[in-house]
């Protein structure tokens, strides 16, 4: 489910307006809950652009853009990197280049001397989902609503019995969407803990109906300390939210 097949970072048809997604300016979603903020940034920039964001980036960042094997994904996390690192001086009353990210449990990143802030960030070709909140841990996760993937497969993999049953009821497309919605979710929890696909996918049941709710999973994945919540989106996309209260 890393791989991401459908390609989203495709320029506008010629003549046709930009989406906002695209702006090199991060756009403020609708918050899903109070307390919680979320951007979508479009990660295309020229070279002379990617350039210049580059020099916000500290030298660890740097030399991990160094190791990716092609420009394209290089590009993106430079422009992802430094578009996280001006949101997070803006919070913070802080230059961009100012902010120091660490690596927490995990390797999960995390802003230092934040008071309570936490992060995450979610990307998928051609975008990142950006989510912040103070004093419980967040989790994104982004995908595309006309992705294709081997549904059967993934849920077999990852999902738990419940969720199979509920999406082998489903007709073929909406048991995509519905997967999809699943695994944004399942992810998202995964990002919030720092576990990542370590994470245990097939114990976590989610309901996706009326509203989103973890049912059922193992520690530290009780129900009670977390809330799923749907993230609005433009351009098609699918994001979800995990907030989780630790303790």
């Amino acid at each position: 489910m890393r791989s991401k097949s459908v390609r989203l970072d495709a320029p506008p048809a010629p003549g046709g307006p930009e989406p906002a997604w695209a702006a090199s300016e991060p756009l403020v979603l609708p918050s899903p809950a109070a307390g919680v903020d979320v951007w979508i940034c479009g990660l295309g920039r020229t070279r002379a652009q990617v350039d210049e964001l580059a020099a916000i980036l500290s030298a660890a960042e740097l030399a991990r853009s160094a190791r990716f094997g092609r420009d394209d994904l290089r590009d993106r996390y430079i422009v992802g990197r430094a578009t996280l690192r001006t949101l997070l001086g803006r919070r913070l009353g802080r230059a961009p280049a100012a902010v120091v990210i660490e690596r927490g449990t995990r390797g999960r990143p995390f802003a230092a001397d934040a008071n309570g802030l936490d992060f995450n960030v979610s990307h998928t070709e051609g975008v990142a989902l950006i989510g912040m909140t103070v004093g419980v841990r967040i989790g994104v996760d982004v995908e595309h609503d006309a992705r294709q993937l081997n549904v059967e497969g993934v849920a077999r993999k990852f999902m738990a019995a419940s969720e199979q049953r509920a999406l082998a009821d489903l007709e073929p497309d909406a048991r995509r969407r519905a997967l999809l919605r699943l695994w944004t979710c399942k992810e998202a929890m995964s990002k919030a803990t720092g576990d990542a696909l370590s994470a245990p996918f097939g114990r976590l049941e989610v309901e996706t109906g009326p509203a989103l709710r973890l049912a059922d999973g193992p520690p530290p994945y009780g129900p009670a300390a977390w809330r799923l919540l749907p993230v609005a989106m433009p351009g098609g996309f699918l994001g979800t939210v995990a907030l989780w209260r630790q303790g």
